[in-house]
């Protein structure tokens, strides 16, 4: 666990005030207020929230949301997720009714999943729509997955391509690394990944690092011709934030199996985790994230910084497997007895009492912080943060091993265009890829929750 930093607060480098340090001051004192009136020992309100998550999917969202007309199928996922983490499924009935809704967003023609019905498609409403299927589709007739065609998709996503390695976000939209991700997530899920698919991403996500260490959207590409593309420079575009960087380190990790020798090497790890833990709030944050340098905490990045750290413990391989991660070590979750570890790069126990103590809004939902209005949004990645710092997740090299001598060769997914991967290549590359990405385990031994058993949710 890292401890907090003593660091001297001040006003600015000439010691007056600006809106900024006003704005600073006014978020610690809601913070300091709501801590004070916190129930004490913290509880993760579980029924309240589950009302208010079930309110939202029957009755209907209020007004606001529609401005979130074109993330339809993101809203769905926000409260079909936040179910799953606090371990509860929904009914056969429900799940049906989620599936054609989502279903109804499909592009048949372009292929990819719109922001709502004839909506056109586009990257990150087809990461959400696939992610919804994956807690309530089933294969068969009316089941969502076998009315995907994996063809269409594959070619949707290869028109977004650019030739830095890149994605747009939709057609004539920007560049943008969360693309990525939800590109490889999906294309995964499906089965469609192709070397060509995926040239040069690596070192595309690469080049969005920026000096503090964190990764921004996307980066400046320069070419020597049109279709020859320079390895440097490539600045990034922008500042590091949050959000970017889970997207970017969970690209990364993906890919890492597919990577050539030279591009594992392009990424600053160290630097990155330098980041990352000053993006954790001090005792005046109550522990808290950040997204970006010297912003206000927001209970979101909980997960995107959160999960971040995870991923960068895995990269770093500190902690070496020694057997005993499912022998199940069940933790009272009282406070005054908390256990440390070595295994967590960031404050996990300030992190559940950010998200327990100041995060929950006493109508329902989690929020971004005191003075803010709970949203589906923020509840779905504050729960997901919060399930981050209490189970650690690590790569069983173990459970790998024993992956690849299982492995049995099928056709696997070939594209339409045609590919210059022989058959041999593509059965190692999948066999790799689907071990890599299985291998991932909960580490039953390290897992560490405030307050009462109630509160631990699903990891």
């Amino acid at each position: 666990m890292i401890p907090f930093r003593y660091l001297p607060r001040a006003q600015g480098p000439d010691g007056l005030a600006t809106s900024t340090s006003d704005l600073q001051a006014k978020t610690e004192k809601e913070l300091q207020d709501a801590w004070k009136s916190a129930p004490r020992p913290l509880v993760l309100h579980r029924m309240r929230h589950l009302q208010w998550l079930k309110m939202s999917l029957f009755q209907g969202l209020p007004a606001k949301y529609k401005a979130q007309d074109a993330s339809q199928p993101w809203m769905l996922f926000w409260i079909v997720q936040s179910f799953q983490i606090m371990g509860v499924q929904l009914d056969p009935v429900t799940k049906q009714r989620a599936i054609d809704t989502v279903m109804t967003c499909q592009d048949k023609v372009r292929g990819g999943f719109g922001g709502g019905p004839m909506q056109y498609p586009g990257i990150l409403p087809t990461y959400a729509a696939i992610s919804v299927l994956v807690c309530v589709g089933r294969p068969g007739p009316g089941g969502g997955w076998d009315e995907i065609d994996r063809h269409k998709m594959y070619d949707f996503f290869m028109s977004l391509k650019q030739p830095d390695g890149s994605f747009i976000v939709s057609k004539d939209a920007e560049v943008d690394v969360r693309a990525i991700y939800a590109l490889l997530v999906t294309a995964t899920l499906l089965d469609i990944v192709t070397p060509e698919l995926i040239a040069g991403t690596a070192s595309f996500i690469a080049s969005t690092q920026t000096y503090e260490g964190g990764f921004a959207s996307t980066s400046m590409p320069y070419y020597i011709t049109e279709d020859t593309l320079l390895d440097e420079p490539r600045p990034a575009i922008g500042e590091a934030h949050g959000g970017y960087a889970g997207c970017s380190i969970g690209s990364w990790v993906m890919l890492k199996p597919l990577m050539s020798e030279e591009e594992s090497q392009k990424l600053d790890i160290p630097k990155f985790l330098r980041w990352l833990v000053w993006m954790q709030g001090e005792e005046e944050d109550f522990g808290g994230f950040r997204g970006r340098s010297n912003k206000l905490v927001d209970n979101c990045y909980s997960w995107w910084c959160g999960e971040s750290l995870a991923l960068v413990e895995a990269l770093l391989d500190t902690q070496p497997e020694t057997g005993h991660e499912d022998e199940l070590i069940e933790d009272d979750g009282i406070d005054d007895e908390w256990i440390d570890t070595d295994y967590w790069l960031y404050n996990n126990k300030s992190l559940q009492e950010y998200i327990l103590g100041v995060g929950q809004d006493k109508p329902g939902g989690l929020r971004d912080k005191p003075g803010k209005l709970a949203d589906i949004y923020h509840t779905f990645y504050s729960l997901a943060g919060l399930s981050t710092a209490q189970h650690r997740v690590y790569q069983s090299k173990t459970t790998q091993e024993q992956l690849l001598g299982h492995w049995e060769d099928t056709d696997g997914f070939i594209p339409s265009s045609g590919t210059k991967e022989t058959s041999e290549d593509r059965q190692a590359r999948r066999k790799a890829l689907w071990a890599h990405l299985r291998s991932w385990k909960e580490d039953e031994s390290s897992h560490r929750y405030v307050g009462s058993p109630n509160n631990r949710v699903v990891s």
